[in-house]
């Protein structure tokens, strides 16, 4: 469902502040692959994300989404094939909508425009069923302005909003960083569930290395813009974080070097 192919990034080539972001990166993701990322600072994780997005041109390298070369697909015209949610809650949502306006933003990606009357009624109603899986007490409040949300129920709408169409891709882009643990947990609740329900294939970074070991099928770690390990299976569900640390000083000759993933 997703290959990266050789992909490289350089930023401020040639300069005293260059930066090999990527380097010669390869990846493939099957149909339902839920894969965690985790690195150190620098990784290059975020730019993977990136790169999957068509942020910036790459120096070399594919990318092919569903079979399809999108390398050359400017990021609005990739955004048919991909979901986000990024770390920031406020990103997803427009905090001056109601959420059905939000939620009627998403449905419509893609769609030809009509002049006609903005939401019907049974649409409203698959809203609030879809609100209800949340389990937030949201599908009562589809009149609200999405500014009034808590941090955790607008990322939770906003994972809502981008798997509304059924994405080729998912990418969760530490997703549950800014929120409390137990707000976070419950945001990764329901991600588990959407992903699973819908056979999504995903892609999740996080900087906590727990979380990269109990959700999802595959966990690849990075280093100077490089997959240093990838665990899946039966291997990933015995990992634990000291083995982890351990595999990751094996591979890249060097103590993991992350306070954030370490401190979680």
């Amino acid at each position: 469902m997703l290959e990266l192919r050789n992909v490289s990034k350089t930023f401020n080539a040639n300069t005293i502040n260059e930066k090999r972001a990527l380097s010669g990166l390869n990846l493939k993701l099957e149909e339902g692959d839920f894969v965690t990322v985790i690195g150190g600072n620098g990784a290059g994780k975020s730019t993977m994300m990136n790169a999957i997005c068509g942020a910036w041109p790459l120096d070399e390298g594919q990318v092919l989404i569903d079979g399809k070369d999108v390398t050359r697909l400017p990021d609005y015209k990739r955004a048919a094939y991909l979901g986000r949610v990024f770390q920031d809650p406020m990103m997803g949502t427009a905090a001056d909508m109601e959420i059905e306006e939000n939620l009627a933003i998403a449905y419509r990606r893609g769609k030809t425009r009509h002049l006609c009357w903005g939401i019907r009624a049974k649409e409203r109603e698959e809203y609030k069923e879809l609100l209800k899986t949340l389990d937030l007490g949201l599908e009562n409040r589809l009149r609200s302005k999405v500014g009034l949300l808590s941090g955790g129920q607008r990322q939770a709408l906003t994972l809502l909003m981008a798997t509304l169409k059924k994405p080729k891709v998912l990418l969760l882009d530490e997703h549950t960083a800014a929120l409390d643990p137990k707000t976070a947990a419950k945001v990764l609740e329901i991600s588990d569930r959407i992903i699973a329900e819908n056979n999504l294939t995903a892609l999740m970074v996080t900087h906590n290395m727990k979380d990269a070991i109990a959700h999802g099928n595959r966990l690849i770690m990075m280093n100077n813009g490089q997959i240093i390990l990838d665990i899946r299976g039966e291997e990933k569900k015995k990992l634990t974080v000291d083995d982890l640390l351990r595999q990751f000083s094996v591979a890249s000759g060097s103590e993991f070097s992350s306070d954030r993933a370490l401190l979680s």
